[in-house]
């Protein structure tokens, strides 16, 4: 038997409310796999202030399979976010904007898939 706690006069249980995402666990400092498109890799290199510790292994991996697979920790992940978020927040060229918005919800998706056990929970 299922309970649900009733919200309001909608009837919403708080369980409906609160969105569910598995993520995969993974060791805290482990590298995963991250996919760049062609011109992904091209944003991320030419209009992000990202320094070389995040962009080195962008910069020489090689294209395979139409896309660049790179290895990062989820803390230089989320850092490569901050920088994406930023260069997209001041982006007076409305299709460079969107299209660091749309980059920036991809990686950010896949981060988020992760669970490396530093996650804060919100109350």
């Amino acid at each position: 038997m299922c309970s649900t706690l009733s919200v309001g006069s909608a009837g919403r249980s708080a369980w409906a409310l609160k969105a569910v995402v598995m993520r995969k666990k993974i060791k805290e400092g482990q590298k995963v796999t991250v996919r760049f498109g062609p011109r992904e890799r091209q944003l991320v290199l030419d209009h992000t202030f990202a320094g070389p510790d995040l962009t080195g292994a962008l910069r020489r991996v090689q294209l395979v399979e139409g896309g660049h697979a790179v290895r990062y920790t989820l803390d230089d992940l989320d850092e490569l976010l901050g920088y994406v978020a930023a260069e997209a927040n001041h982006a007076t060229d409305k299709k460079l904007r969107k299209e660091l918005d749309a980059l920036y919800g991809r990686l950010r998706r896949e981060m988020e898939s992760y669970d490396d056990g530093q996650w804060q929970q919100a109350f």
